[in-house]
C-alpha cells in the first residue's frame, strides 16, 4: 500500500509588480474583476475616512484651532480639508455598511463628498443606489 505524500505543491498564477518602491501581488489578468471578492472595501476610501475623523477629533479637542492648521500640518489645501472632512459627518448607518458590512460604494470619493452634505434619512439610498 503507498502512502499519500507528506508536501503538496499548489501553482497559483501572480505576478509582482513594483508600485512607489513597494512589491504589489497582481492577480492574474484573465481574472474577471466580478469574481473577486465583492466587500473588499476600497483603501482610498478607508484612508479618506480615517483621515475625516481624525481632523474631526483635533478640531474637537482642541489640537488645531483651525481648518488653516490642519491644511499646514498636512501640506494640502484648506479647501482639500473642508471638502473631505464632510465624510466625518456621514449617517451612522452609511460608515456602518462602509466600515462593518464592508459594502461597496456606488459613488466616487468625490461624489461621496457631496452626498455628505445631505440629511441623513436620504444617505443611503443615494449612496448605495437603493
Amino acid at each position: 500500500m503507498t502512502s499519500a505524500p507528506d508536501t503538496m505543491r499548489v501553482f497559483v498564477p501572480l505576478t509582482i509588480k513594483r508600485q512607489n518602491g513597494r512589491p504589489r501581488i497582481l492577480p492574474p489578468s484573465d481574472l474577471d474583476r466580478a469574481d473577486r471578492d465583492p466587500t473588499a472595501a476600497d483603501r482610498r476610501l478607508l484612508r479618506a475616512l480615517a483621515r475625516a475623523w481624525d481632523w474631526r477629533r483635533q478640531l474637537e479637542r482642541g489640537q488645531a484651532a483651525t481648518l488653516t492648521d490642519i491644511a499646514e500640518a498636512e501640506g494640502v489645501t484648506v479647501a482639500f480639508i473642508s471638502r473631505f472632512l464632510r465624510l466625518a459627518y456621514l449617517s451612522p448607518l452609511v460608515l456602518e455598511h462602509l466600515l462593518v458590512r464592508r459594502r461597496p460604494c456606488a459613488l466616487s470619493l468625490e461624489q461621496l463628498t457631496l452626498v455628505a452634505l445631505a440629511p441623513w434619512s436620504e444617505q443611503t439610498a443615494r449612496i448605495f443606489e437603493e
